[in-house]
């Protein structure tokens, strides 16, 4: 089994390239607004929405990792300044890896104008339907940049199996290439 995380900023094209990616090898697509977008209309950003969310995710990821599946790509926007999501990160690797997975991490980054080109593109807005309010999903992208910190410091992630790329001026099919060929997906 293999468990890729693709994390990175907002509409830095995690998605996107992991749909690319789950085309090239078999691994199935599972991005973080799968559990967001069905509980958001409910409860709205608020703790509770947070917290359904993680407990369904936490369930897949127990499910998916006893199969006999290939594996499973997820998007996480990762904030390294907040332990919490160190934690979840620790706490999504452990259920596959206590199931003999492998790991594999993929850093994505682009800047911030790109990043708010992105984040109007139809397959993004047809995928999640919280990002269609775009003023709202804009001011989001925006603040979180002086609140959190989503990409992480050189050397900081002390993973085996890790690759970071600057996909700014990539198209999603090359980055999801350079994903396979480089851990032999």
């Amino acid at each position: 089994m293999k468990f890729v995380l693709i994390f990175g900023p907002q509409a830095v094209g995690k998605m996107t390239v992991g749909a690319e990616l789950a085309k090239l090898t078999g691994l199935k697509l599972f991005h973080n607004h799968m559990t967001i977008d069905p509980l958001a209309p409910l409860f709205g950003f608020s703790s509770e929405m947070w917290r359904l969310s993680s407990l369904f995710r936490e369930e897949i990821f127990k499910t998916f990792a006893r199969s006999e599946q290939y594996g499973m790509i997820f998007t996480y926007v990762w904030a390294f300044d907040e332990k919490k999501d160190w934690d979840s990160v620790e706490k999504m690797c452990t259920i596959f890896t206590s199931e003999g997975a492998e790991l594999y991490f993929v850093e994505l980054e682009a800047n911030v104008e790109e990043r708010l080109k992105r984040n109007r593109t139809p397959y993004r807005l047809e995928q999640k339907p919280t990002k269609r309010n775009i003023e709202q999903s804009e001011h989001n992208l925006l603040e979180t940049l002086k609140t959190n910190r989503l990409n992480s410091y050189e050397g900081e992630i002390d993973q085996q199996h890790y690759l970071r790329i600057n996909n700014e001026n990539l198209k999603p099919e090359e980055v999801a290439r350079m994903i396979k060929e480089r851990f032999m997906l």
